[in-house]
């Protein structure tokens, strides 16, 4: 029998060597990827793996599909919950770029800090969202949603291995099996010519709704490896003459504890697709859809923490603003900051975050979980109470917990960099609304917390000190 976090390994691994196959240059980012981790770790020894071990690292992916429609988000959800993996936090791209990207998302991940360990891979999964009037009139809405409805993206052989897999938590070898070929088979590029002008149609409004809705089918739009210096990473695949982005996004490099999420990809590459022109000749054309993204991961925040790092993301914007395109700054305030944008962020960083962090716990923005140390105090002294003097007397240690999730900012700015053009949007118009709680019905599951994950995982190590520690008054 495989047990559902083999399949999930299995099928992350599969998919990886699908992609590099489809994809030669992703192969180069998890070759450099590789280098750059094997060094990070030599330089830095034990301290390379604070944010997991250098086997986690490396096996780590998160992959990236679009779908169209509530009910195929659905079915997304049950052949990713074959593997392990629920959707957790939800994200509005439409709100989140300049860039017409009209999208709501969520992410496919395991939950459990157990599961996260035998393997983290993760899904970030985008639905299209015909019914906003900012992109789509009612016609092209019409056409677009009778479109959508008559494609099949999962064969009902897989549907029912996955729901199976569900109910059993495993799967019979040879069914575990035929699920891993069919669930990789249904991500793979189609060679399915394409209606064109049916495809521009969109693409006019679009870039990312011709990909999600222009098409009779779904594929990997980029598959993401976890590197240890992303800014080392970035520098190598530049020498070698692959095309990055411009920049990186998320939080900057600094001297501080590494937060939340860093990300930057290769440019998406022309790639060959077979394209049916009015007169049902096929043709041979190009596109530009799919990219080589890679990540780095840092500490995960609480909400305070994230309104701070919202908050520093909106003074860096009205910062950066006051000498826009490299020019001259227009204030002695913005001179003294440089003008550089990520110059710009390192300072606010150091000035609003903390330095350490043992600070970072102490003021409630980042979280932690916390174990008893094995050689702690040994004079006969009752603990103290307050976890912060637990840790800084020496009875407690306190481990960073990974962010496992994404930012909305982040991915619009790789789908951004990523596009030929801005699209369209018709701003006077009132856009659809979509929620966490709109998505749980859409899909009939629960959209999780990410804040409530983290929170639980940190509480459950607090209740396992006190318990060790008889915080409780209970006689040692």
């Amino acid at each position: 029998m495989i047990s559902q976090w083999q399949l999930r390994a299995a099928f992350a691994a599969r998919l990886s060597d699908m992609y590099g196959r489809e994809v030669p240059a992703y192969t180069t980012l998890v070759d450099v990827s590789r280098e750059v981790n094997e060094d990070v770790l030599r330089a830095q020894g034990a301290d390379a793996e604070r944010l997991g071990s250098i086997s986690r690292v490396t096996a780590e992916r998160h992959g990236a599909i679009r779908v169209g429609t509530p009910a195929e988000l659905s079915q997304v959800a049950r052949v990713f919950g074959a593997l392990g993996m629920h959707p957790v936090g939800f994200y509005d791209l439409r709100e989140a770029a300049a860039s017409a990207i009209p999208v709501v998302s969520t992410a496919f991940r395991p939950v459990d800090g157990e599961e996260l360990a035998r393997n983290p891979f993760r899904v970030f999964t985008s639905m299209l969202t015909p019914a906003d009037p900012r992109f789509f009139d009612a016609d092209l809405r019409s056409r677009l949603e009778a479109f959508l409805a008559a494609r099949e993206l999962f064969p009902p052989e897989l549907l029912a291995l996955a729901d199976r897999a569900v109910a059993e938590r495993e799967l019979p070898d040879d069914e575990a099996e035929r699920f891993l070929q069919l669930a990789v088979a249904a991500f793979e590029l189609s060679t399915e010519p394409i209606d064109k002008v049916w495809y521009e149609t969109l693409e006019r409004i679009s870039a990312v709704a011709a990909d999600i809705g222009g098409v009779r089918s779904t594929h990997i739009n980029h598959l993401t490896p976890r590197v240890l210096d992303i800014d080392e990473l970035y520098r190598r695949m530049t020498e070698r003459g692959i095309e990055m982005i411009d920049a990186i996004q998320g939080p900057p490099q600094w001297k501080g504890p590494d937060l939340l999420l860093r990300q930057t990809s290769f440019r998406a590459l022309a790639e060959p697709r077979a394209q049916r022109t009015e007169d049902g000749s096929v043709i041979s054309g190009a596109l530009r859809v799919r990219f080589g993204e890679v990540e780095a991961r840092g500490i995960a925040v609480t909400r305070e923490g994230r309104a701070l790092y919202d908050h520093l993301l909106g003074l860096l914007d009205q910062r950066a603003a006051l000498h826009p395109d490299g020019g001259p700054p227009c204030s002695s305030e913005a001179e003294s900051l440089g003008d550089d944008r990520t110059e710009l962020a390192r300072t606010l960083w150091a000035e609003h975050v903390p330095g350490t962090e043992r600070e970072l716990a102490a003021q409630g923005l980042g979280y932690f979980t916390y174990h008893v140390v094995p050689d702690r105090p040994g004079d006969g002294s009752r603990p103290p109470t307050g976890i912060d003097d637990l840790v800084e007397q020496g009875w407690v240690r306190a481990e960073p917990i990974v962010y496992e999730d994404f930012l909305p900012r982040s991915a619009a700015g790789i789908f951004q960099s990523n596009l030929s053009g801005e699209g369209s949007r018709d701003n006077a118009q009132e856009g659809a609304a979509y929620d966490s709680e709109w998505l749980s019905g859409a899909i009939d599951r629960e959209v999780l917390d990410p804040f409530a994950l983290y929170e639980r995982q940190q509480n459950e190590s607090l209740a396992q000190v006190a318990q060790e520690l008889r915080l409780d008054g209970t006689p040692g």
